[in-house]
Order: structure tokens, then sequence, then C-alpha cells
């Protein structure tokens, strides 16, 4: 069994990466889930590696680079749509690319050029380090570029990265995955399951607080079965322990633990770390047993209750959330009830839901008794209406506490129309909070306390009627944003500032001794 290399990769600078007038620009669009976001970083960093700079947003793009996702619904309609829209723009803007990569170029490899022959790269998830040297080739030599490996030759968290944000950043635990969900077309895609050595996550980690980072999300297709592929079923629980304590490191948060290795030791850890944060996103998947066999889950719904139970005890402010199919293949009412059932017991704080649809090349993709479409939509919107009471029911408890909300950008849709500016709270529940008359304005990546006023399913509001100022702590985070817009603006940085954020990182630092 081979081991991806996980040395720092450099990308070399790319001559198609220089326009006639300066150098060409690029963008990046992700479809899919936190994993593809992570990879869409590394995808950036090589680009600006390589001499790519990015395009202002409005602006056309000389390259277009989509990062795909086979997972979730319809995302081949989803792509081709895409495409085909972008079709038009490439008639019309000469010397474009267009490149296609990630979970559905791997999938369907040959299928992407013979459906959209004008796209001029199509590479996978096991190679994204070589989308900048595939697009030099296909702008040399005029013709399509396609490179679909089989197996992962470096972990992607050895590339360089572009951050979308200062105060937070993505870490790859591990690649791939040894469950075989019948739903599931993942292990198809990433392979079995590759652990990176603790001390490359750590100092990864280590990086990202140089650059200012103070929180980070561990990511894995299943995180806490950590250590399984080097002998040490506890090493996950240990990993959360050793990066809570790294200096200047605030907040701590993975997805997703499979409930079938989920154990105590990581629940321990979890609690007696103070750095790790009282959320956790757990994936139920279905309430019944008997679909939980079908899907290939090795746990049953009570061991899930009961994980979920223990969590609490030692968490009791822990927001959980989940993720939940609806209609899989033999699903019948009694099997849905039992779903309601779990759910209504569980109280997630919210729940990502989804209509169970065919992925080619997954055992469910044949299996008899599929659900009729109408039977599904039907299930779906009792769900979707039963979890948001109960997320409206579990943030009404919200309120009056007073949350610590680390300051974010974008994730407000009205801020501009409300006057509020938008974060996250330690349980990252989305908190909108009232800026007063004439108080200070925190950057993103500063802490403010707020109290909590209002309640909705889906969010929260602290407004502050008696108008006093807003209690703001300054952050390591909030002055690295304030560097990144200096930078941004061609405007230098005081003489005795250090540490001033990276515009890409290029992979990982030199291991350190004793790690």
């Amino acid at each position: 069994m081979t081991t991806p290399v996980s040395t720092p990769t450099l990308i070399a600078p790319s001559p198609a990466a220089q326009g006639s007038d300066g150098p060409r620009t690029y963008e990046v669009r992700t479809f899919g889930c936190q994993m593809n976001v992570h990879d869409s970083e590394r995808l950036s960093g090589s680009l600006e590696s390589a001499g790519y700079i990015r395009a202002e947003a409005g602006s056309e793009a000389d390259v277009v680079v989509i990062n795909t996702c086979a997972v979730r619904d319809n995302a081949a309609g989803k792509l081709y749509g895409t495409l085909g829209h972008l079709k038009s723009r490439k008639d019309a803007h000469a010397g474009m690319q267009i490149a296609v990569g990630g979970c559905l170029a791997q999938m369907d490899k040959d299928a992407v050029q013979q459906k959209a022959p004008w796209v001029d790269v199509v590479f996978g998830t096991h190679n994204m380090g070589s989308l900048p040297g595939m697009l030099e080739r296909a702008r040399h030599n005029g013709e399509a570029e396609l490179e679909i490996l089989e197996s992962l030759e470096i972990f992607p968290s050895t590339l360089p990265t572009k951050r979308d944000s200062v105060h937070s950043g993505w870490v790859s635990i591990s690649v791939g995955c040894n469950n075989t969900c019948t739903f599931c077309i993942v292990p198809s895609l990433r392979g079995k399951e590759k652990d990176r050595r603790p001390g490359d996550i750590l100092n990864e980690i280590r990086l990202l607080v140089d650059d200012g980072a103070i929180e980070v999300t561990l990511l894995g297709q299943n995180v806490n079965s950590y250590g399984v592929e080097f002998g040490d079923r506890l090493a996950f629980g240990k990993l959360l322990r050793a990066a809570g304590e790294i200096e200047g490191l605030e907040r701590i948060r993975f997805t997703s633990p499979h409930p079938a290795a989920f154990t105590d030791d990581v629940i321990a850890a979890m609690a007696e770390t103070p750095a790790v944060m009282p959320q956790l996103h757990i994936p139920l998947q279905s309430g019944s047993d008997r679909i939980l066999k079908a899907m290939r889950r090795s746990y049953r719904s009570e061991k899930f209750l009961g994980i979920l139970d223990r969590v609490r005890e030692r968490i009791p402010h822990a927001a959980i959330t989940t993720d939940i199919i609806v209609g899989f293949p033999g699903e019948t009412e009694e099997d849905f009830q039992e779903t309601l059932r779990v759910v209504e017991a569980a109280r997630f704080s919210s729940a990502f839901t989804f209509q169970y649809s065919i992925r080619e090349g997954t055992p469910a993709a044949t299996m008899a008794d599929q659900v009729p479409k109408a039977v599904v939509q039907e299930r779906y919107e009792r769900l979707i209406a039963l979890q948001d009471r109960i997320s409206a029911e579990e943030n009404q408890k919200q309120l009056g506490r007073t949350l610590e909300v680390l300051v974010s950008t974008g994730e407000g849709k009205k801020d501009a129309e409300t006057h509020r500016l938008t974060g996250r709270a330690e349980d990252n529940r989305l908190v909108h909070f009232e800026l007063p008359a004439g108080s200070p304005v925190p950057r993103p990546g500063d802490v403010v306390s707020v109290t909590v006023t209002h309640a909705a399913p889906f969010h929260l509001l602290a407004d502050a009627p008696d108008g006093a100022p807003l209690r703001i702590r300054r952050t390591r985070a909030g002055d690295a944003w304030d560097r990144s817009q200096a930078e941004s603006c061609a405007v230098p940085t005081s003489a005795g500032e250090s540490g001033a954020p990276r515009a890409v990182s290029l992979g990982l630092p030199t291991l350190r001794v004793g790690v």
C-alpha cells in the first residue's frame, strides 16, 4: 500500500499564466462539501503560485475552474448547465480556458469532454496539483488535457493554499474512506482512507495560526477513524488535545465523525480541551434500524442517541447537527416514522436533509423498491417542518444568553439593510448583532460579547435596546485582516509589524523536532 507524499509541493511559475497585457485571471467555482471548499483553496493557491491572479468580482476570468461534487442531488445537471453557460462566454473571450475537476470529473472521466468538448482541462480528486501544468499544455498544444489518477500521490494539504478567510482555516487530517455505505460514491472517488502524520497536521495548524487564524476545522470523511491506518484507535482524541495546546488557537471544530466509530475518549477530549468548541456534527442518515442496515451504516438508533446523551452530559450547551436522507430504497412509512421519532428525541439544532437520489456506481442505485418521487417529497416536507420547529425551540433556549461571537464576512445577506454584523457563536450558531450608533466597529476575526434578544430557526439576533457600545475583544485575527486589507490596497504595513498573512502559503513548514 503506497503512502501519499507529505512534503511541501512547490508549483513553478507557468508561462501560460502570462497574457499579452499582464497576468491572466482565474475564478474557482465550488460545488459540494467542506472537503471541496478546502480543495478549492488549494487549487487557488496552486494557480497563484504559478502566476495567475484572482479575477475581480463581476469580471470575466481568463480561466474558470469548476470543482465538482458527485454526492449532491443533480450534480451532473448543475455541472453541464454551468458549462453550457460558459461556452458562450468562451466563444466571445479569446484565450479563455475552462477546467473541470473534483469528484464528478473523477467519476465520469471521458464523459465531460464528450458532453462538453469546449472544456480545456479535466482532472480528478487525486491530482489537483497538476492543474497549472495541464492548463499550460492545453494552451501550448491547442487541445484538451485529461488526467485522472487512480490513487492519491500527494496529500492535498501539501499544496499551496489561498485561504478565503483570514481568521479561519480548513485542515485535512485524512483523505478517503474505508466504509461501504450503499448510497455513497465517495470511497470509489477518493479511495481508501489515508491518514496524515500527526506532526504534519499540527505544523499546518501552527502555520495557519502564524498567518493570523484563530479557528481551524479538522476535515476527514470519518475524522474519528483517524489513526486506524497507523494502528492507534485513540489517535483522534489525542490529536484534539494536542491541537488545543497550540498557542493562539482559540477555536477547534471537526467534521464529520461516524457514529459507529465514536468513542468516549473523543467526548472526553472535547469536554476537557477548552479550544474544542461545544459543537458536534454527526450524521444520522436514518432513524430506522432496518434502513440503517440496508445503508450498511454499522450502528443503530439506540447507539446514536446514546452518543448524544453522553456528549450532552459532558458538554451541556453543545449544539448538535446532523445529515438525514429521506426516501432511501425500500423505506416504508413505518421506517420514516422511526426517523421522525429519533429526530424528535435527538433535538438537533439544525439538520442537513436530503432526498435520496440514485448515484450510478453505488449498490443502492440498483436496489429494488425505489421510493416514488412524490412520496419522497411529501416525507421530506414533513421532516423539514419537524426540524424547523425543533430548531426554533432550541434557539429559543438561547434567549438572554451572552455569547462570544467570532465576527465573519459575507454570512449576513441583509446586514447592510439591517445595520447589523454577523458572526458565529462558539457552538457555531449564526448570530446577527446590532452595531449601535457611535460604537467601535469590530473587524472580521475579532470577538464580540453579545446578548441574544430574538431567536429564529436558522439564526439568532443580538440587538442592543439600551444602545450600549459593543463589547469587543480585538484579536490577532483582526490584526491579520487589517494587514490583508493594507496589502490588497498596496498600503505598506508599519515597519514594526510582523507575521503579515501570506498571500499564498507554500505547503507545510519543516517538521518541528519533538512533534
